[in-house]
């Protein structure tokens, strides 16, 4: 499928030289509604995809005011004769209404830009004369009959049509030379269209396609839709891997937790999953988003049917991983949290049975034929089931993602990393402690060879003082003896003294006291040598007798010598006498 937009200035000139200045455009053949055969009304009424329908207002709260999609489905057949004779450069169709707007298709016999191609476009009527601003979001289809159904040419795109692109299609929609190849019947050629107007929805997920269109596309596409589904599946599951590596701490973490909080974990708000699921698959340029949008549409209808069902006993159906509390207005997961994540992880989509020898793409054509039969009842309603299994286990990944990495990984990463500090914190404590305790033992030590070294001072200077002590008893011991001694030698003087004394009174000579009274010494006298041994004034010997006077001298001299020898030789006593 190749889709070219034409752009204004294309269309500017190209478009200019075919239309009439004035009047209404004239329009090329008959256009006609495509009627609905009597097995599309048996199967409007029963489609997999539909049959969901519960009174939860989660998902419908504002479209029962809108119009369904099926109200917004066109579908119509253009016949154009002759068409080997046309000279124009362009045809153009009457308009039709689909979904409240005007359209029409643009075809270019021999090409727009581009050689030896049919070009088909389809266009908003008047779109100079709506209000500034407006856009159409549409899903067409446009194929022009083959007498062969099989052969019919078909393509398909989505588009938003707004001012600046008002008209959109395929410049190389097929080789003019095919066109001549059984596309033509009587020189007829036959060009069907189908228009799907969509009211997207940012909010949550809504339904695009009428059933019988989405019927018709599921066919072609469920390959694709089925892809999509399973990328996103896979890519999530890679995601919770952690919640299996990391099993038993992450499971310490959950219990202890209050149940209060493990309830708030496990939920979230219906409008960030439904919001969140819109943003993540509508994509307007991808043709398969529609079909993705109705199979998640369908799916939050089931999880909610089959939630009902279980919280009012109802179901025989295993209890739901994922339970919508709509009077909550949340998503929740139901159920052991860790055979969740371990059913998460595995294989969450499982294959389908008949995806062997499922048809590829453009096998679809059978379908669009319009070829009736069995095999073709069975398929279509196989592929519908197939893709409200793929929408429903779409959104449970979403929501076990959403909860499992937005609320159970942050909550469990919180809690290892405060664990980690609080490890951190009481390594700390532990080294704070052992450096305090080497602290202590360390002051002891210094206190210890402190109070060693004191008691070491104090025991020398004890020591010291018993030293000091000894000497000065010794000291004050020897004064003592050296006094006795002293006044063991004045005693003895004074004994001498006296002896001579009265020795000497015995014979006086008879003119001694004269010659005392006379002989006072001068004032200036030299006095008594130092060293001599009494106090006793120095007398001259007796004149008259001279044998007498020797012999006292002799007496005097043996007496000093006699000193002398007892005089310890260190003390001298100087004695000053002066008699009057």
């Amino acid at each position: 499928m190749t889709c070219a937009t034409l752009s204004n200035a294309m269309w500017g000139d190209k478009k200019g030289d075919s239309r009439p200045s004035r009047g209404p455009p004239v329009t090329d053949g008959i256009l006609t509604v495509t009627p609905d055969t009597p097995e599309i009304l048996d199967w409007r009424a029963r489609s997999a995809l539909d049959v969901a329908e519960t009174s939860s207002t989660y998902l419908d709260d504002d479209e029962d005011d809108g119009p369904k999609p099926h109200e917004l489905y066109g579908k119509f057949t253009w016949k154009i004769s002759n068409f080997s004779d046309i000279s124009k450069r362009e045809l153009r169709s009457t308009t039709f209404d689909v979904g409240g707007y005007k359209w029409y298709i643009l075809v270019y016999p021999q090409g727009c830009d581009v050689c030896n191609h049919l070009s088909l476009f389809l266009c908003v009527a008047d779109y100079d004369k709506l209000l500034p601003g407006w856009s159409h979001f549409a899903q067409f289809t446009i194929a022009v009959v083959n007498k062969d159904p099989k052969k019919s040419k078909y393509s398909d795109t989505l588009h938003r049509f707004c001012k600046k692109e008002h008209d959109w299609g395929w410049k190389k929609f097929m080789e003019l030379s095919k066109v001549l190849d059984g596309f033509t019947v009587a020189d007829t050629l036959v060009i069907k269209a189908q228009v799907q107007v969509i009211l997207d929805k940012p909010g949550k997920p809504f339904r695009c396609l009428d059933p019988q269109y989405r019927r018709e596309l599921v066919r072609v596409y469920l390959t694709n839709v089925e892809g999509v589904c399973r990328r996103f599946c896979d890519e999530k599951r890679a995601r919770l891997v952690w919640a299996k590596d990391e099993a038993l701490k992450f499971r310490d973490v959950w219990r202890q937790l209050s149940s209060e909080d493990q309830r708030r974990l496990l939920s979230e708000k219906a409008d960030v999953i439904l919001k969140g699921v819109v943003k993540q698959f509508f994509n307007e340029k991808e043709v398969t988003s529609t079909l993705v949008m109705d199979a998640l549409y369908s799916g939050c209808k089931q999880i909610d049917e089959h939630s009902r069902m279980y919280l009012e006993g109802t179901t025989q159906e295993e209890p739901p991983v994922v339970l919508v509390r709509a009077e909550r207005n949340v998503f929740m997961l139901n159920g052991d949290i860790m055979e969740i994540a371990d059913r998460a992880t595995k294989d969450f989509i499982p294959i389908s049975k008949d995806e062997s020898k499922m048809m590829q793409p453009n096998d679809g054509l059978s379908l669009r034929s319009g070829q009736d039969d069995d095999y073709r009842r069975d398929t279509i309603e196989r592929d519908e089931k197939r893709l409200a299994e793929l929408g429903r286990k779409t959104v449970e990944m979403f929501v076990i993602s959403q909860v499992f990495t937005e609320r159970l990984e942050v909550a469990y990463r919180e809690a290892e990393a405060l664990k980690r500090q609080d490890q951190l914190i009481a390594e700390e404590l532990a080294l704070q402690q052992l450096e305090d305790i080497k602290r202590r033992e360390q002051a002891e030590r210094e206190r210890e060879k402190r109070s060693k070294k004191k008691e070491r001072m104090k025991l020398k200077k004890e020591a010291e003082r018993v030293k000091k002590d000894a000497e000065d008893a010794e000291r004050r011991t020897h004064e003592a003896l050296k006094r006795k001694e002293q006044e063991r030698k004045v005693a003895e003087a004074a004994v001498a003294e006296k002896k001579r004394q009265n020795e000497a009174s015995r014979s006086p000579p008879p003119h001694a006291t004269k010659q005392h009274q006379g002989s006072q010494p001068t004032a200036g006298a030299r006095p008594m040598q130092e060293d001599a041994p009494s106090s006793i004034p120095h007398q001259q010997p007796p004149q008259p007798s001279p044998a007498r006077g020797k012999h006292i001298q002799q007496q005097a001299k043996q007496q000093q010598q006699q000193q002398q020898r007892m005089q310890p030789p260190q003390l001298h006593h100087h004695h000053h006498h002066h008699h009057h």
